[in-house]
């Protein structure tokens, strides 16, 4: 009772912010951002979600050709239907998908045939309405979600023959009118992988007025009168004579479980009209992206800020869904079934874990929560925790990085859900692959746990990067082990796992290297290049990787100085690369080449964090400056508003987190590295009913160094914020200036977390540690 009184607090407060004339966050959304890209150049890869935050469903008008991930692009001028999608990202691909289009004359269902010219000139675009018109039909289309369902408003001109299409896609469709219920049902299982055997969406599509005209559609071929179509390529064309400006309405619901259960999901709607089911979206988002209130003059950043939050509240998807009782249940994408309790996916933690997932558990606990209890169902259900879900395991990038995930929530204090399960789920990972999904567990950790590396020349490619991030994640489970009183015998080695990546550190290069079964590291050694011993980077992108131990690798580069020279050097070096390994330049790399930040390739994961380690080296102004360099020059509310794909949150959460002003460098150590303050003030509206207030006075594109702090009005002089201190509430001042203070935050004292300074306090640990 208390926690809903607190959120009814939050949201009233919320509420009251943007009233009376003042602009609610919706407002500043883009959902275009981010659009205006293809598979040779990255500017978010996105398309506009329509929906609401963390929903099952989301939709689009889909301009690209059926089954092609880039489904909207903003140079596009047709648009071919408004599909139901489920699309995490363009590589991934898309499930769950069906579509509807209006149009007007002669009866056609190819999608070349159907498209319309459109301009975003008449197109409205926000998270919780879309609207366009369709200029070679004269129709309008409006379309307002909820989690499972959406309702259409088709406004008609004068015709004798409208018609809305029904495309149920193709690799095995059904569909069936049902013209004495003005109703379209059917199920669709086109999908990109991740799904067991017996997957379907199933849809119910319920119409206002009457049919005058329907017809089957099987594998494209119109059968007029025919009212059931099951094969490769099912849909369904209905139709009626329509005067002018007259609305036609849909109703729409899906499910993956059943019709039946489709048909409950419907009752999200209830009785209300496209207008009311628009507010309601509109107030879900105002409640979530208002946690977060800003105060300040440049209206680009505000939009760029809301633009970036809203992405950061759609995924991971939350699939589960509600029967006739109000149980929870999910259809189980790992082993077909019905099973009980959340179910999330569509995300991928190499992404997602280093700031999408911990800015969840800073600000929105309570989702954060459902994640946790989810992943719970997705190990004992698939028998491992996922690394990619889309919707169930996908063979997709490195690492074991569910490690962090859950260690980080429960480490900031998420509780209610069964962390002993997932204690068992991450050393079972830690010490097993998925025979099927090699993505999944960790690939070669038979050689890792032996070597204490994975060797460059076994046929295991990215190994370099591979062995970093399971440093990374072995920290974390020991941490987690701690925090449930594990027995020290049963964690240590995680202890010393965690060191591994001493492993690879080459002193000649000053750079992370592969290394070969027999000691030796990898020759040739070319550090600018790509994929190969590493990730999507190279050895400049990915020696940064020891989130939970920069003072060790400090230590290695022969100290602070060399240290902060390397990473000075990553700014100077031209964009050079090597793209031998991948045959062709991965749009990756030109999108670090054309930035004109040498070699920081902030378009991709692996270095985002690198511009807070300058506050463990003692010279935090060029964080700061490198910091607002980046927010300034790579990100903006326009359809090329991203430096990179956008990664289902985690690029987006970069940025939300950089404009309050700290990171989480290192997840799971309850530090968040101090940067450099966006705005002019701020106000995060916590779960539990605090506030954690951020001004910065002086504050301009000038002004972007700290020259003094204060919190709650004492002077700070330390170089992390703690989760303990935003959690209780806070005031933090700080005073900008144009100018470096070279005189804060350098001594020892202030600098974040190591764990090589945790593991001295126990020097037994330690020689065991690091031997």
């Amino acid at each position: 009772m208390k926690r809903v009184l607190i959120v009814a607090f939050v949201l009233l407060n919320t509420c009251y912010l943007f009233s009376k004339g003042i602009k609610s966050p919706t407002d500043y959304v883009n959902t275009l951002m981010g659009t205006l890209s293809d598979k040779y150049l990255s500017n978010g890869n996105l398309y506009p979600a329509i929906g609401l935050p963390w929903g099952m469903n989301y939709w689009t008008p889909q301009t690209g050709k059926m089954g092609d991930g880039w489904g909207y692009t903003y140079i596009s001028n047709k648009i071919r239907d408004f599909k139901q999608t489920h699309q995490p990202s363009p590589w991934i691909n898309d499930y769950g998908q069906f579509s509807l289009m209006p149009i007007t004359g002669k009866v056609v269902f190819d999608q070349n045939q159907r498209a319309s010219w459109f301009s975003h000139k008449t197109e409205t675009a926000k998270p919780y309405y879309y609207k366009v018109y369709l200029a070679d039909y004269d129709i309008t289309t409006e379309i307002a979600p909820t989690n499972r369902t959406a309702i259409f408003r088709f406004t008609f001109p004068k015709a004798d023959h409208s018609y809305v299409v029904v495309d149920a896609m193709d690799n095995g469709s059904y569909v069936k009118i049902i013209p004495d219920e003005n109703e379209i049902i059917g199920y669709s299982t086109k999908n990109s992988g991740g799904v067991p055997d017996n997957f379907k969406d199933y849809f119910i599509i319920k119409f206002d007025k009457p049919f005058t005209y329907y017809a089957a559609v099987n594998d494209e071929k119109i059968k007029e009168g025919n009212t059931e179509s099951k094969c490769n390529h099912a849909g369904g064309i209905i139709g009626f004579s329509t005067h002018k400006g007259e609305q036609i309405n849909a109703r729409v619901s899906s499910s993956f479980i059943s019709l039946k259960q489709a048909e409950q999901n419907l009752k999200e709607l209830g009785d209300d009209d496209l207008d009311q089911v628009a507010m309601k979206g509109k107030k879900a988002w105002n409640s979530v992206l208002g946690r977060i209130e800003i105060k300040d003059d440049n209206i680009d950043h505000l939009r760029t800020f809301y633009s970036c939050l809203y992405r950061c509240c759609l995924f991971p998807n939350g699939i589960y869904e509600v029967d006739s009782l109000r149980n929870l249940i999910h259809y189980s994408p790992f082993n077909g079934t019905i099973q009980k309790g959340y179910m999330f996916t569509n995300t991928g933690f190499w992404d997602t874990f280093r700031a999408l997932l911990p800015l969840l558990n800073l600000v929105y606990p309570s989702i954060s929560k459902m994640i946790q209890a989810g992943l719970v169902n997705d190990y004992e259900e698939s028998g491992f925790l996922p690394e990619w879900a889309s919707p169930g395991h996908r063979k997709c990038m490195i690492g074991n990085n569910s490690a962090s995930v859950v260690a980080d929530a429960y480490l900031s204090g998420l509780r209610g859900y069964d962390i002993q399960a997932l204690w068992k789920a991450v050393v079972h990972d830690a010490n097993s692959v998925d025979k099927d999904v090699t993505s999944t567990g960790r690939l070669g950790y038979k050689y890792y746990n032996k070597l204490g590396y994975i060797p460059y020349d076994v046929g295991i490619h990215e190994n370099a990067a591979r062995t970093l991030e399971y440093a990374f994640d072995d920290w974390s489970i020991y941490q987690l082990g701690k925090a449930l009183n594990k027995p020290k015998k049963e964690i240590k080695i995680y202890a010393r796992h965690a060191m591994n990546y001493r492993n690879l550190f080459d002193a000649g290069h000053k750079l992370m290297r592969g290394k070969n079964k027999d000691g030796t590291f990898e020759s040739p050694f070319n550090p600018f290049k790509w994929g190969d011993a590493f990730t999507e980077g190279n050895s400049w992108h990915y020696t940064w990787s020891v989130f939970h131990d920069p003072q060790g690798l400090i230590d290695l580069m022969g100290g602070k100085d060399v240290f902060n020279q390397m990473m000075d050097s990553i700014f100077v070096l031209p964009p050079v690369f090597d793209d031998s390994y991948y045959g062709k330049v991965i749009h990756e790399i030109r999108e670090m080449q054309i930035a004109g930040m040498g070699q920081y390739a902030h378009g991709n994961q692996p270095i985002q964090h690198m511009l807070y380690l300058y506050d463990y080296s003692g010279e935090p102004w060029k964080g700061q400056y490198w910091i607002r360099e980046t927010m300034d020059k790579l990100y903006c509310a326009a359809p090329d508003g991203y430096c990179g794909d956008e990664d289902t949150g985690q690029t987006s959460a970069w940025y939300v987190f950089s404009a309050l002003g700290f990171y989480p460098v290192c997840p799971g150590s309850n530090q968040y590295v101090i940067g450099t303050p966006y705005f002019n003030e701020v106000k995060l509206h916590l779960e539990n009913g605090n506030t954690v207030t951020i001004k910065a006075r002086n504050n301009n594109k000038m002004n972007r160094y700290i020259w003094n702090m204060t919190i709650n009005g004492k002077p700070y002089s330390k170089n992390y914020l703690t989760h303990q201190m935003l959690n209780d509430g806070i005031e933090i001042n700080y005073d900008m200036s144009s100018q470096p203070n070279k005189e804060r935050g350098v001594n020892a004292d202030d600098f974040p977390y190591s764990f090589s300074n945790e593991l001295k306090h126990d020097l037994k640990l330690y020689h065991y540690a690091v031997k």
